[in-house]
């Protein structure tokens, strides 16, 4: 994965659940586009065995409304996918991420010299170039779900608790028992 060489800005500047400014005003409308979309950095959006014939399932949901960067939802199939592996064998369970990110997160570069003021007109209403992507999850829905055999409730609690550090908001683990006909 290549690393950026410039400081990420801070998470809690995307995470509001907003419109973003478009830029639709214009009467050119050739500027009101945004050229290069960053590319999606998660790896991989299911881990283990699709085809488990599983007997329960786990999601874990977002308390609040939020957006999440691409990078956090990675973090968030890592660090659960690393614990399960350690503690489940590979045939027995299946993790899949349910949310994509679409949200295209923009940043307008100031110029950080003396006298910058006279170059631009602040930050009203920027519209930036594009520096990564988000995903918009609503409150209560999954972002990410375990399905499993019964007798591993502690294992997948144990990874969802550390999968949901890496959002900015609380998150709780829903546990539904899957009926087979």
């Amino acid at each position: 994965m290549l690393i950026d060489m410039v400081a990420r800005r801070p998470a809690s500047i995307y995470r509001n659940f907003e419109r973003p400014f478009t830029r639709t005003s214009k009467k050119v409308q050739k500027i009101n586009y945004i050229k290069g979309i960053p590319g999606n950095r998660i790896a991989r959006y299911n881990i283990g065995n699709t085809k488990i014939d599983a007997e329960v399932e786990f999601s874990l949901v977002t308390i609040e409304d939020i957006q999440i960067r691409d990078l956090a939802l990675e973090a968030m199939r890592v660090s659960a996918g690393a614990y399960i592996r350690k503690n489940v064998d590979d045939k027995q369970f299946h993790l899949k991420l349910n949310v994509i990110p679409h949200q295209i997160l923009r940043e307008h570069a100031q110029a950080a010299v003396a006298q910058a003021d006279r170059f631009y007109d602040g930050m009203r209403k920027p519209f930036g170039k594009p520096t990564g992507r988000a995903a918009r999850v609503k409150a209560g829905q999954p972002v990410v779900t375990v399905r499993t055999l019964k007798g591993k409730d502690t294992i997948i609690k144990e990874a969802f608790r550390r999968a949901g550090d890496k959002v900015g908001c609380g998150t709780k683990i829903i546990k539904k028992d899957i009926v087979k006909k």
